[in-house]
C-alpha cells in the first residue's frame, strides 16, 4: 500500500513538473486590469485585425489581441487566417504575398486593408496592451519569432506574445527569455480530431508542452477552462490564466472572477 501511495504521490509530481512554468514576471503586472478586443474591437464597417477595429479598441479603453503572420518578402501581416478566402475573398495565401501587395485586398468590403504589425505598433505607442498571436505555417517559427522581436526591440508599451504552436514559446524561451510568453490551447481532444495524431493532441489538452516551454501564461478556450492541467497551472502553479473569447457579460464576468484576462468580442462590455 504504501509502494502504491507513493508511486502515485511520484507519478503526481511528475505531473506537476511538465505543467510547471515561470512565474513572476514583473511586466504581468502592466498586463493585469485590462480587458481585450478580440482582433480589435470589430464591428460592421471596422473588419476584424483591421487598424479601424483597432482605433475603436483603443478609443473604447481595451487592450487588444491580434494576429501575425510571416509574408513572404520578411514583412508581417496582421490577419488571423492563413488563406484570405474568408476575410478578403481570395484565394491565396497571406504567406504568398508581398507588403506591396496588401494593397490589392481589401477586407470585408469595406476600404480597409490587411495592416503591418508595424502600422498597429504605430498606432498603439504605448497606450495600451496588447496580445500578440503568431501564426506560424510549415516551420517558419524561427523566422517569425525573430522578425517580431526585430520590431519588438524599440517599443516601449505593454503585450505579451502567444502562439498554439508550442515551438514558437520554446524559440521565444531561449533566445528572447525577457519576453512575456504564453500557451494558447484548448480541448484538442474533442475539437481537433483527425488534425493532429491523438499523441499530439493528447499533450497540447493537457498542456504536456509546457516542460519544454515555461510559459509565463496559459491562453485557454473559455468553454473548455476546467481542464484539470489549466487548473492546476493556474490554482496551484501560479500561472497567469487568460480566457478566450467570451462572447457574452456573463462569460466574461465568470472568467474576471476567476482571475483570468478576459479576451472579448461581439459585445462591447
Amino acid at each position: 500500500m504504501i509502494l502504491v501511495l507513493g508511486a502515485i504521490i511520484l507519478l503526481f509530481a511528475l505531473y506537476l513538473f511538465f505543467l510547471a512554468g515561470r512565474t513572476g514576471h514583473k511586466k504581468l503586472d502592466s498586463l493585469r486590469c485590462w480587458r481585450y478586443a478580440h482582433r480589435g474591437l470589430h464591428a460592421p464597417g471596422a473588419p476584424e485585425n483591421s487598424m479601424a477595429a483597432f482605433r475603436r479598441a483603443l478609443d473604447g479603453g481595451y487592450g487588444i489581441e491580434l494576429d501575425v503572420h510571416l509574408m513572404k518578402d520578411g514583412a508581417l501581416a496582421v490577419i488571423h487566417d492563413e488563406s484570405l478566402k474568408r476575410t478578403a475573398g481570395a484565394e491565396i495565401n497571406i504567406e504568398d504575398l508581398t507588403e506591396a501587395e496588401l494593397a490589392n485586398y481589401s477586407l470585408e468590403g469595406t476600404r480597409e486593408q490587411i495592416p503591418t504589425l508595424p502600422q498597429v505598433l504605430s498606432l498603439f505607442a504605448g497606450k495600451a496592451p496588447m496580445i500578440i498571436e503568431l501564426k506560424t505555417a510549415g516551420s517558419n517559427h524561427a523566422p517569425l519569432c525573430d522578425g517580431v522581436m526585430a520590431l519588438l526591440r524599440e517599443y516601449s508599451g505593454p503585450y505579451c506574445i502567444e502562439s498554439f504552436d508550442p515551438r514558437c514559446i520554446a524559440y521565444l524561451k531561449k533566445h528572447y527569455p525577457q519576453v512575456i510568453r504564453g500557451q494558447l490551447s484548448f480541448n484538442y481532444l474533442r475539437s481537433a480530431k483527425g488534425k493532429f495524431p491523438w499523441i499530439a493532441r493528447f499533450a497540447m489538452t493537457y498542456l504536456l508542452p509546457n516542460v519544454f516551454t515555461r510559459p509565463d501564461f496559459i491562453a485557454y478556450r473559455f468553454a473548455d477552462r476546467k481542464n484539470l492541467s489549466m487548473q492546476l497551472c493556474c490554482k496551484v502553479l501560479g500561472l497567469q490564466g487568460v480566457s478566450w473569447t467570451l462572447r457574452a457579460p456573463e462569460d466574461l464576468a465568470a472568467a474576471e472572477k476567476e482571475g483570468m484576462l478576459p479576451i472579448f468580442e461581439k459585445f462591447i462590455p
